[in-house]
């Protein structure tokens, strides 16, 4: 299983929608533990260095992942996340 460190905007981003931040955090968990479980929801981001994004409902979840650790960058709405 993977580390999951999440970034001070990350945090605030669940703190600002609590009513989904459960869904998200266990979302992002399942991954952390087993990748293949979330693959469908998982996609490359195109220009942003390796960065890759997690879809859960209409909210992504933008994180770069290493061997042993996903670092969660940004939490947030499908249409303003990517702005």
């Amino acid at each position: 299983m993977k580390a999951v460190i999440y970034s001070k905007r990350a945090l605030r981003a669940l703190r600002q929608h609590g009513n989904r931040a459960k869904l998200i955090r266990e979302k992002i968990e399942q991954y952390a533990h087993d990748p293949a479980t979330q693959a469908n929801n998982v996609k490359q981001l195109t220009g942003n260095d390796g960065a890759l994004r997690l879809r859960v409902g209409d909210f992504r979840v933008v994180f770069t992942e290493t061997d042993d650790i996903i670092n969660v960058l940004e939490v947030g709405p499908r249409g303003s996340i990517y702005t």
